[in-house]
Order: structure tokens, then C-alpha cells, then sequence
């Protein structure tokens, strides 16, 4: 469509009226176009010929603000005792209408926290000392020292020695140890607590098993309750309540009676109210970890350590009372926690005789231990499985197994030595042979698989041998991993050597596997070393270890 227009001399009136009306619809139409164009509802898009466009808000939202890359860590602000680095970043600004970025431009965390040679001054002690001398407003000068009372934890206040007045020099330095919160470090004049993450203001905290920000599931949480027995002689003197193993986490004891708590470190010597002698609660360094001491006026005590534990731990009781029970609880690594409070060792292996068949669950009279247990895992699995008994070797359930013959052989071993050595007849058994000497007792020290202090917890006779139930209160040197409660077998029923039950020993044994590869048990040979525990006898032994590197002695098959 085209417009004709002529010259205004020769337009009437009416003709000039309605081209300014054209004019200015024509010039409406542009002025609009731009905005109805943009609408995605408006049909104007679709005269032109084209797809409707995003609006201007959405193509900018397309690039919104974010942030840069975090640059390097700075210098740590302190050489020890733990100070503070900070690391920064930029908002890139790609959108005025995005608003800033989330979160926080700088990051903090604690550095070099390895403690500071002995008789070194404190960091707030530092930096007041850095004042001396120094005039203060126009008066005189002083040597300063570190003020506790401060108005905030984060200023740096500091009493004049000598006087009777202190300053408040204004913040601390990035790094410093708030005054009132412990674990705390001020930053800008704020206190920050870390987390395990060593981020300051991190909410990671580490769970019971020592893993920053897990949730319990690489440990098992071992709780029981410790009763003094009814059959004990006389309720004085020193019991051991538990041995905590190493690696433990998450250690506590505790106990509300007229008696005292005792702990003896994995060389069974006394960190605590040893030798008849009571300490002072506070914090004590054993095992590798801080273990705090508490004891208050009503007679309750308590051991607690974070750990991990880097050697076992001997809790003891001094009993001067009836105990009404003491509670302990402690966390393990799985696999440590399957060592030591599994269902079954891996020596527990069913002994094969005529009247006993291997898929038959023993029935033993034995002594138990005055302790309750129970384990928890976190969190709990809901996965149902086929249980087949602690009895039982793994991968084989007994219900199904109707062949009691031996398994296949895996190799033969012609050595005699892994035989059951022969045994004295019922009622023809003489005199037990005692081994005695230094030399026997390096000699067995150095060669057998088992060298451990154990209490006899109960005593059975089975065929032609004596199997006692056995309590591993320390080990000395053992090849083969020991649980806490061990099978023993003794190839006669001579009581050769003579163990009495609830006695505890030092016993060197061998580990004794059959042809068929269906016995993998402790043996105590007629001629093992045998000997009541004593402090003495402890120290004998720890001394061995030397020896057997200066000699080299064959290993016992």
C-alpha cells in the first residue's frame, strides 16, 4: 500500500486533518511495535514473520554473578601452638540485577597447630609484651602482661605489672585463642570455633569413629557393664575391670562407688591411683591420646579419652566396697572390633572326636564373666540376611550339611611336629614335668606362635585332652592374632600343666593346624612354659624382645 500525498496548496482542510491522523497512528505504530514485538503473546511478531523472543530478564538471567576461584592460603600467623591463614575470592558480576554472591568472600583456617617448645610465651602474652616500654597517653611506661578479665574474648587487654590497672590495646591478632570459648580463635575481632575440617565456621564435625564429617559406619560401639563377682575372695585389692584395645575412640568409664578407678597403660604399668597410691583428677598423656580424670565429692569417678588409642589400655579397680557396676563403653574400627568381640576367633574351630561330630554345636560348663555387653552399629542395617552360628566355619551352614566327613585336604605336612604329641593313659599320668631356666624360657619365648598373660575360666575334658576357656588379658609376642576370650587345648587330661580356674597365668603356645586343615586351635604342650603371673615375671618377659634378634631361633611348626 502506498500513500499519495500532494502539496498542501493544493489539500483542503479536511484532506490535511486526515493525513496528521495517518501521521500519528503511523507514528504510534512505530513507537510501539518494539514493545508488543517482544511479548511472546502479542500476534504482532508473527506478522513480521518471526519467532517470539525471550523477554530481556531472561537473557540476562542466563549470566548470573558468580564467583572466582579461591586463590592460595597466606602465610600461617603463627609458627606454633596454631595460628590462623586466610585464602579470598572475587564475585564475578555479570548481572546488575543478581544480586551478590552466596556465601562469604574470605575463608579461614587453623595452621601450624603443633605445640610450641616448652617455656614459650603465649600468643596473647606476645603481643602484649610487644607494648613494653612503650608510652602510654603521655604517662609513663610499663611491662605488660596478659589480662583475663577483658570486656570481649577477641581484645587484647593486659595488666601493667606492678600496678593495679590494665588497657585494652584493642583486637588481637587473626589467630589468637579466645579467651572464653575453648577451641575457639578469633578473627576480626570475632570468636570462630573450627571444624574438623580445620575451616573456621565449618559445621564438618567428626563422628565417633574419628572420620571428618562420616556418620559412624566405618566403627562399632562396644558398651558393658563390669560386676565384681560373687565368688571373689575379700572385696580389697586390685581387679581388672576391661582391657580397652588399641586404636578405641570415644573412650568412657565410669563409676559411683567408695571405690577407685586405676589404669594401667599396654606395658600393665599404673598412669593412675597405682601402688595404693590416689592421684589428682586432671588431664593425663597415655596411650597416645589426653585422657581426663574426673572425681567429685559424691564418689563418682570417670576415665574419658577421645583417642584413637595407640596401645591398649588395662582399666583396674581398687576396691574397698561392694561395686555396684562399673560402665564402660568404647568405639573400634570394624575390623579390629571382629578381632576382638566377633562372634568367633579364627582359632575357634570344633574339635573332631568320635562323640563329637565337627557341624554339632559344643555344650561346655564354663565360668561367665560378670559383664553384660552390647554392640551397636550406626546406622543400623536393614538388609535381612541367612545368619549361620558363630560355630560354625564360614560359608558352610550345618542345618544343610549331612556329611560329616573331613574337608579336602589342601597339602600334607610329614613334620612331627605338627602332630598331637602322645599323652599319658587316665590314672598313669606321674609327675608334670615344670620347665624351668632362663634359657627355656627365651628359647620358648622366641619359637612359639602365642605368648600371652590369661585367666582360666573354665576347664573341660574332652576325649584324650583338656580344652580350658581362656580370658587374653596381654599379649607379648604372638604370630597369629588373639581375641578377648581364646579356646586352649592341652593334649592330655593329666592337668599337665596344672591351671587352676580363675588363676591367671603366662603361657607360651603354639598354634597347632591338623593334616586335613579342620584344626586350627592354641595347643599348650606338656613342656610349655608355665607360669603364674607376677609383677616380676611381667617384667621378665618384657625384657625378651632383644634376644630374639641377637639369636635367631627356628619358629615351632
Amino acid at each position: 500500500m502506498f500513500l499519495t500525498l500532494s502539496s498542501p496548496k493544493n489539500m483542503s482542510l479536511s484532506e490535511i486533518r486526515r493525513l496528521s491522523q495517518c501521521v500519528a497512528v503511523i507514528f504510534l505504530t512505530l513507537l510501539l511495535s518494539p514493545v508488543c514485538l517482544s511479548s511472546p503473546h502479542t500476534p504482532w511478531g508473527s506478522l513480521w514473520g518471526e519467532a517470539p523472543p525471550l523477554s530481556r530478564a531472561r537473557r540476562q538471567l542466563r549470566f548470573g554473578n558468580e564467583w572466582s576461584s579461591w586463590i592460595g592460603w597466606s602465610a600461617c600467623s603463627r609458627t606454633c601452638g596454631g595460628g590462623a591463614s586466610v585464602r579470598s575470592r572475587t564475585c564475578i558480576t555479570r548481572n546488575l540485577q543478581g544480586g551478590p554472591c552466596p556465601g562469604e568472600p574470605r575463608q579461614y583456617k587453623i595452621c601450624n597447630i603443633q605445640d610450641c617448645p616448652t617455656g614459650a610465651l603465649g600468643f596473647r602474652e606476645l603481643q602484649c609484651a610487644a607494648y613494653n616500654d612503650k608510652p602510654l597517653m603521655g604517662s609513663g611506661r610499663y611491662k605488660w602482661t596478659t589480662f583475663q578479665g577483658g570486656s570481649t574474648p577477641c581484645d587484647l587487654s593486659c595488666l601493667a605489672l606492678g600496678h593495679n590497672f590494665y588497657y585494652n590495646f584493642g583486637r588481637v591478632l587473626d589467630g589468637t585463642p579466645c579467651q572464653t570459648e575453648l577451641g575457639g580463635v578469633c578473627i576480626n575481632g570475632r570468636c570462630l570455633r573450627p571444624g574438623c575440617d580445620l575451616i573456621l565456621g565449618s559445621e564438618q564435625q567428626q563422628d565417633a569413629c574419628m572420620v571428618c564429617g562420616g556418620r559412624n559406619t566405618t566403627c562399632l560401639l562396644h558398651r558393658s557393664v563390669y560386676r565384681s563377682p560373687s565368688q571373689a575372695v575379700g572385696p580389697f585389692g586390685y581387679n581388672e575391670v576391661t582391657m580397652i584395645p588399641a586404636g578405641a575412640t570415644h573412650i568412657r568409664v565410669t563409676d559411683n562407688s567408695k571405690n577407685y578407678l586405676a589404669l594401667q597403660n599396654g606395658r600393665s604399668q599404673y598412669v593412675i591411683n597405682g601402688n595404693w597410691e590416689i592421684d589428682w583428677p586432671g588431664e593425663y598423656s597415655v596411650a597416645g591420646t589426653k585422657l581426663v580424670y574426673k572425681r567429685s565429692a559424691d564418689n563418682r569417678e570417670s576415665f574419658e579419652a577421645s583417642g584413637p588409642t595407640q596401645e591398649d589400655l588395662h582399666i583396674m579397680v581398687l576396691s574397698t566396697d561392694r561395686n555396684s557396676g562399673i560402665e564402660y563403653e568404647y568405639w573400634l574400627p570394624r575390623d579390629r572390633y571382629a578381632l576382638y568381640h566377633g562372634g568367633r576367633s579364627q582359632l575357634h574351630q570344633p574339635h573332631q572326636s568320635a562323640t563329637f561330630s565337627p557341624w554339632q554345636r559344643p555344650t561346655s560348663t564354663t565360668t561367665t564373666l560378670a559383664t553384660t555387653s552390647t554392640t551397636t552399629a550406626r546406622p543400623p542395617s536393614t538388609t535381612t540376611t541367612t545368619t549361620t552360628p558363630a560355630w560354625a566355619p564360614a560359608g558352610h551352614n550345618p542345618s544343610r550339611h549331612q556329611n560329616n566327613q573331613p574337608q579336602a585336604r589342601l597339602e600334607r605336612d610329614e613334620n612331627w611336629s605338627n602332630q598331637i604329641p602322645q599323652h599319658h593313659r587316665p590314672g598313669h599320668c606321674g609327675k608334670c614335668r615344670r620347665v624351668r631356666g632362663k634359657g627355656n624360657r627365651v628359647r620358648q619365648y622366641c619359637q612359639k606362635d602365642f605368648v600371652f598373660r590369661g585367666k582360666v575360666l573354665g576347664k573341660q575334658y574332652r576325649g584324650q585332652e583338656t580344652r580350658y576357656d581362656m580370658q587374653v588379658i596381654h599379649t607379648y609376642r604372638n604370630r597369629f592374632p588373639l581375641v578377648r576370650r581364646e579356646f586352649m587345648w592341652v593334649p592330655n587330661v593329666c592337668d599337665c600343666p596344672q591351671l587352676e580356674e580363675g588363676r591367671q597365668y603366662v603361657m607360651m603356645a603354639r598354634r597347632h593346624v591338623n593334616y586335613e586343615r579342620t584344626l586350627n586351635r592354641i595347643l599348650l604342650e606338656t613342656d610349655s612354659y608355665v607360669r603364674d603371673y607376677r609383677p616380676r615375671e611381667d617384667e621378665l618377659l618384657r625384657s625378651l624382645e632383644p634376644e630374639c634378634l641377637k639369636q635367631s631361633y627356628p619358629p615351632t611348626a
